[in-house]
């Protein structure tokens, strides 16, 4: 036999649009929605962002998406020698989607990047992101690979993914992390002497969903540095030399902030 409360539901066809208003219904009576973001700030040698959440009325899950800060890049490695080298790499991405409640708390950190820029042949790991709380374990996201570079005349520099990622991998349900920056490779310039290289060019790899491409390259100038800024959560650039013998190193830039993304409904 038929329940009365089967009888008791209302569809959607059956309220008319603009019948029910925001001013009806009370605070509470009704889901709430939101996305709120947590990052630091853009420039080289920069902090990360860490504090604590408190999840507001009206919600009971949410959906984590956090990304790790890029590699450092490599500095210029030596004086007096051309050099091979590749890109720093972005940040791995890491996801999770949890069962929550109003009033819990989150410890959430978008990553800083490393205190300092290189000099050396390669340059830093990216630093973690994470978030710790109710219904989570262990969820982060780590940094991208180093930048580096070598003087040899028969070991490059190559391209690789530098960690395997499956489920539940890092404490998340899906996530993703891209390859180390792209090899570069230099040319040698006969024309105006055998120490003369020029012609390089190679790209950080940004992160998975965020970021842009990013290339840096030397023709003729004796020393590049690592520009001062990249996306979030990208590789960062790497120095460069063109000339043996230049009297000055030049330095590997930081990679881009980590970032969290935390969509609640």
């Amino acid at each position: 036999m038929a329940n009365y409360s089967d009888y008791k539901k209302v569809t959607t066809e059956q309220i008319a649009d603009g019948l029910v208003t925001d001013e009806m219904i009370v605070p509470g009576a009704r889901k709430n929605y939101g996305i709120k973001w947590v990052y630091g700030s853009p420039n080289s040698v920069a902090s990360g962002c860490c504090c604590n959440w408190t999840v507001p009325s009206g919600v009971s899950k949410l959906f984590f998406e956090i990304w790790g800060a890029g590699g450092n890049g490599h500095g210029s490695c030596s004086w007096d020698r051309c050099q091979h080298f590749k890109g720093a790499g972005g940040g791995q991405y890491n996801s999770k989607m949890i069962n929550t409640a109003p009033g819990c708390q989150y410890t959430i950190c978008a990553a800083g990047v490393y205190p300092c820029c290189s000099f050396g042949c390669t340059g830093c790991e990216g630093c973690s992101s994470y978030v710790n709380g109710y219904n989570l374990s262990g969820f982060c996201a780590v940094g991208g690979s180093r930048g580096c570079a070598n003087t040899s005349w028969a070991e490059t520099c190559y391209s690789a993914y530098d960690c395997c990622l499956q489920r539940g991998a890092n404490g998340g349900d899906f996530g993703g992390i891209s390859h180390s920056g792209r090899f570069g490779s230099v040319e040698w310039w006969f024309g105006v002497g055998f120490c003369h290289c020029h012609h390089q060019q190679t790209r950080p790899s940004r992160a998975p969903l965020v970021g842009t491409d990013v290339t840096y390259a030397i023709n003729y100038c004796w020393i590049r540095h690592g520009c001062w800024t990249v996306p979030y959560a990208n590789g960062a650039q790497g120095a460069q030399s063109s000339y043996c013998g230049n009297w000055d190193n030049g330095y590997g830039n930081t990679g881009g902030n980590g970032i969290v993304k935390i969509t609640y409904f």
